[in-house]
C-alpha cells in the first residue's frame, strides 16, 4: 500500500524506450513493463516510475528536479554508468555528509548518485 503523502512515482521523458531499458537494467538492475508505444514503466524494487514518449530532457539546467540514487560503491557505480552508455556531467565531488556525481542517461536525462562512503 502506498505511504500517505510521500513521493510514490517518478516519470521521465524518453524517445527510445529500448535504449533506456537496456541502460537502466544493466546499470541499476531496474525491471520494466511495456505499456505500448508511448509509455514504459520501471521498478527499482523500492520506487516505481515510468518513461513517457518525448524529445525533451529532464536536466537541472532546464529547471528539472534532480533525482539522486544511492550507491555503496560510488566509483564502481560511476564506471557502470559510463560502460552502459551514460555520460558523466559532474564527476565525483564531496559535500557535507558524503560524495556524489551526476550523469546523463542515453536520452539526456540528468540524475545523480551519492554515497556516504
Amino acid at each position: 500500500m502506498p505511504t500517505d503523502q510521500k513521493i510514490d512515482y517518478l516519470e521521465f521523458p524518453a524517445a527510445d524506450f529500448d535504449a533506456l531499458q537496456a541502460f537502466y537494467s544493466a546499470t541499476f538492475g531496474w525491471s520494466f513493463t511495456d505499456y505500448g508505444p508511448d509509455y514504459r514503466a520501471f521498478s527499482d524494487d523500492r520506487l516505481d516510475g515510468g518513461f513517457y514518449r518525448s524529445d525533451l530532457q529532464s536536466t537541472t539546467a532546464s529547471g528539472a528536479a534532480l533525482v539522486i540514487l544511492y550507491a555503496a560503491d560510488l566509483e564502481a557505480t560511476r564506471d557502470k554508468v559510463v560502460a552502459s552508455g551514460g555520460r558523466i556531467c559532474c564527476d565525483i565531488f564531496s559535500f557535507p555528509g558524503g560524495r556524489r556525481f551526476q550523469f546523463l542517461d542515453p536520452h539526456g536525462n540528468e540524475l545523480g548518485v551519492w554515497s556516504d562512503r
